[in-house]
């Protein structure tokens, strides 16, 4: 990557961060108003394991002699962009912008450890009713709120080209879950491809052209993972260890015990057990077991399919000329953190 280049985007990144007033302390530098080493998480208020066990208290609990800084992202390019400056530990953030940080020119040198969800009716593109949209055809020449370089992103894309369509054929908006929100209500964007809780929100009065799910039975999934700093999982593969018991403990929460999760998220998220609910009914999770097998995370010396579907996201977004170029199947196994991961087949 172009020197020049990677040292502007880490100006950039840090200037970003600096206003979004992000934690700058690590866990190798410590915690400059206390005495412990500081962890530091990068969240999204999205339905997930994630949020459980943030309300949880449940890596407190289990790292005592660390602090736990947890901080909140509005999309998956903002968790690009605190990595970029080196302000995240541990991150969640979909596969489209995964695909993106391990592609040029971010270059992000952090690794998949976990898969939070695998995206189905808890992402979709909405069209505002009043507006005559009722098919993906008819946004040609309409406004189309999206977050950049995130999941809905790429889905919106794919849901453009599955129908002869380009980018250029709509107006494109950059706007955040909020901001594509208020948009909305003011009538500023005609259609809308986001995620929960703000795709409940737009659903009341919208119409739903096409889901993440029917995109993913199409060959297009997108998944929502946690990723690790590598060299952060190199100097603590303990902390990572006891991160991803912490995350399994909270799939196996949401398949076991869906109240104690819709409770949780909803602490989290803002909104009523009822709707965090009905909201976690609408993704996948996979069992704890099923994110080490060969078709997804794989194991130690054994890197799964999850890196052929992030270089398939980047093949696409190279297609569409939202990333250079996709880079070799090998850097994406590479860009897989399976130390230390039980053989799903063996369990």
């Amino acid at each position: 990557m172009n020197k020049s280049l990677r040292r502007a985007l880490l100006t950039v990144a840090a200037a970003a961060l600096a206003v979004a007033t992000v934690a700058s302390c690590s866990v190798d530098g410590g915690d400059s108003t206390g005495d412990k080493p500081v962890i530091r998480v990068g969240y999204q208020t999205f339905p997930s394991g994630d949020l459980v066990v943030k309300n949880g208290g449940w890596l407190e609990e289990a790292l005592p002699d660390y602090t736990i800084k947890w901080t909140k992202f509005d999309s998956g390019a903002d968790v690009n962009t605190a990595f970029v400056a080196g302000e995240l530990d541990f991150g969640a953030l979909g596969s489209s912008p995964v695909a993106r940080g391990l592609s040029d020119p971010l270059s992000i040198d952090y690794e998949v450890a976990w898969i939070l969800d695998v995206a189905g009716d808890n992402e979709a593109l909405v069209a505002r009713n009043g507006t005559g949209i009722t098919t993906v055809e008819d946004l040609r020449g309409r406004k189309v709120g999206t977050a950049f370089a995130s999941t809905a992103h790429y889905s919106v894309l794919a849901a453009l080209d599955r129908v002869g369509l380009s980018a250029t054929d709509v107006q494109l908006i950059d706007l955040q879950p909020q901001a594509s929100l208020a948009a909305w209500q003011r009538g500023d964007i005609d259609a809308v491809y986001t995620w929960l809780p703000t795709l409940d929100e737009v659903r009341k009065d919208g119409t739903t052209l096409v889901t993440s799910r029917e995109l993913a039975a199409a060959g297009k999934p997108t998944l929502d993972l946690a990723v690790v700093a590598r060299g952060f999982a190199a100097d603590h593969p303990d902390v990572v260890t006891v991160w991803r018991q912490a995350q399994a403990r909270a799939l196996t929460t949401i398949a076991e015990d869906p109240g104690a999760a819709a409770k949780a998220v909803a602490a989290e998220a803002g909104i009523t057990p009822a709707e965090a609910e009905a909201q976690l009914g609408q993704a996948v999770f996979l069992r704890p077991e099923d994110v080490t097998s060969a078709q997804w995370l794989g194991t130690d010396g054994k890197p799964g399919a999850l890196a052929n579907n992030l270089q398939s996201a980047a093949q696409f977004l190279a297609e569409q000329k939202q990333i250079p170029s996709a880079p070799a199947l090998a850097d994406f196994q590479d860009g897989l953190y399976v130390t230390g991961l039980p053989d799903a087949a063996a369990q």
